[in-house]
């Protein structure tokens, strides 16, 4: 059951019901339900998820999963405590955004709210963007396994010396790396040894965190160290961010044109130069120096606004930029009109809510580009199908490739006669058409988690 048919909500039930699953859709918008029913083969309910009539008229008592992701906090919680007391057996997950909520963590315990789960999409998508900051170049980096293994994004550019390539030729770095996912013209491709990386590919790899440096200097050769950043935008997300910053040796700014918080702001901040200003002003942005920063991060509230302040940014000399963009449908668009890297609270939030959703001992869920693949992490079962043979032997779905085995503290990147031990932690590139597939493998025989 999902209360909110938001971009979120939406995007969860649209995954959730092209894999087979019996899913609920309430929101008290009469368009979005419109929207649900005109798309989604899903129910759709129209009024509040804070009503415990329509709660159990949608069937909240056989409900597995609430997903709370409405853009209202209280809401989200009260959807969740109505169902612990209507359902004590269902998982319970709330998207807060409200930093104040989100430092009071005992009201989320069963004794009060009874949420088991909080998404909090800001404090992801600021992960996501200092993750980028750590590898100049790359398109996306999502943290496995406590950061010890790294799934990054590359863009394939012309005379990269990997165009043109065939993926058996890579020998060198095998033990460094595996090619997981290629997307190529908007398609998701799980490629073979066999297979061409070409010019303008988006490859996506796995690589031990320790392996970092030589993997992007083979991927991306000629990227330089971190030195300066501009942020545009000083609300909850750009705030974070230049608190994170203000930590560090780079040279940060962080523009806005709201007096009031840009005062705050340096009142709180000891490295980060605050400047009050409109970042949409060229001039502004030539006065300070674009033409020299190494990333210009653009997280305004208002999205076409990034988009011209990342484009603006480019055309006056930024090495690369960063967008946010909350509406996913845009997201397969802009890299055609020039625009490097895009980040999502709402992308976030889906990921962060898929983990919850998959069957099997989920870790955590990264959907790529355009979410037609996944990037899964998921712990090795005592019981099930892959444990104690061989991976050559294993009938894996055609669409799904294991890019590494974690044991213990060891990081291996599999070969066919690699042998997966119970709790093993694995990183598993899968189509989404083939994940309903990779469940049935992953889960134990006869429990399912």
């Amino acid at each position: 059951m999902i209360v909110g048919a938001g971009e979120v909500g939406f995007n969860i039930a649209k995954r959730l019901s092209e894999e087979g699953k019996d899913v609920v859709v309430i929101d008290r918008d009469a368009p979005q339900i419109k929207k649900i029913n005109e798309n989604l083969d899903v129910q759709a309910f129209l009024g509040s998820g804070t009503s415990p009539r329509l709660l159990k008229e949608a069937g909240i008592k056989e409900a597995d999963l609430l997903v709370a992701a409405t853009d209202s906090d209280e809401v989200n919680l009260i959807s969740c405590l109505l169902a612990r007391n209507l359902n004590q057996y269902m998982l319970k997950v709330a998207r807060v955004r409200n930093r104040e909520y989100l430092e009071e963590t005992e009201l989320f315990g069963q004794d009060l709210l009874g949420v088991d789960r909080i998404i909090n999409p800001e404090s992801l998508m600021v992960k996501s963007i200092l993750n980028l900051m750590e590898v100049p170049g790359a398109s996306e980096v999502i943290d496995f396994v406590e950061g010890r293994v790294k799934l990054i994004g590359f863009r394939i550019h012309k005379g990269s010396p990997i165009a043109g390539r065939q993926l058996l030729s890579f020998t060198k770095l095998q033990e460094k790396l595996l090619v997981g996912a290629v997307v190529r013209k908007n398609q998701v491709v799980i490629p073979q040894g066999r297979d061409t990386i070409e010019a303008d590919d988006l490859v996506y790899v796995v690589a031990k965190n320790d392996e970092m440096e030589y993997v992007r200097t083979f991927l991306n050769p000629g990227e330089e160290t971190l030195k300066r950043v501009i942020i545009v935008g000083a609300g909850q997300t750009g705030t974070s961010l230049a608190e994170a910053l203000d930590q560090t040796r780079i040279n940060t700014k962080i523009i806005d044109k709201d007096s009031d918080q840009c005062t705050r702001l340096a009142e709180n901040l000891e490295q980060v130069i605050v400047i009050n200003g409109d970042g949409t002003d060229k001039n502004l942005l030539q006065e300070e120096n674009v033409k020299d920063s190494d990333f210009m991060i653009a997280v305004t509230g208002d999205e076409e606004s990034n988009v011209f302040i990342s484009l603006l940014g480019k055309g006056l000399g930024a090495k690369r930029t960063i967008t946010r963009l909350n509406k996913l449908s845009y997201i397969p668009l802009v890299s055609a009109i020039g625009i490097d890297t895009v980040v999502s609270s709402r992308l976030s939030a889906v990921r962060a809510i898929l983990q919850y959703i998959r069957r099997g001992k989920i870790i955590s869920v990264a959907p790529l580009k355009g979410v037609h693949a996944e990037a899964i992490e998921a712990e090795a079962l005592e019981t099930s199908e892959i444990v104690n043979i061989h991976l050559s032997k294993v009938k894996f779905p055609k669409g799904a490739i294991i890019a590494a085995i974690v044991r213990g503290e060891e990081i291996i990147i599999p070969h066919g006669d690699s042998i997966i031990r119970p709790k093993d932690h694995l990183i598993i590139f899968a189509l989404q058409q083939v994940v309903p597939k990779l469940e049935k493998l992953l889960t134990v025989k006869l429990d399912y988690f």
